[in-house]
């Protein structure tokens, strides 16, 4: 089983910008996919950003485009999320998550078998 920690989060203004770290311990595989979802109160949790790790492919929530960027390191097995731009409508916890074969279907919330404590990200107006 894979283990995550998650680093960054905290409170901005909107309009600022955060970034989110999430590093892995444990090892991966080719199918691996790593990225981060999100909660907000009284709110199912929501796909954010992922990066599929054997070719590099990049997914974004809709919401997010434009705003958002995962970027990696592979080095340390590392996945970050920088977020400019940010909107109160981004307020969430934030889970960084990864899974062995999530990299076949990188949007689905199941996919992913191991998850982080989940930080939390607040936007004020």
């Amino acid at each position: 089983q894979v283990q995550l920690v998650e680093s960054g989060g905290g409170l901005v203004q909107a309009g600022g910008s955060l970034r989110l770290s999430c590093v892995a311990s444990g090892g991966t595989s080719n199918n691996y996919a790593m990225g981060w979802f999100r909660q907000a109160p009284g709110k199912e949790r929501e796909f954010v950003a992922t990066m599929r790790w054997w070719d590099g492919s990049i997914y974004y929530a809709d919401s997010v485009k434009g705003r958002f960027t995962i970027s990696r390191d592979n080095a340390k097995i590392t996945v970050d999320l920088q977020m400019n731009s940010l909107k109160p409508e981004d307020t969430a916890i934030y889970y960084c998550a990864a899974g062995a074969s999530a990299g076949l279907r990188p949007l689905l919330q199941r996919a992913y078998a191991s998850w982080g404590q989940g930080t939390q990200v607040t936007v004020s107006s």
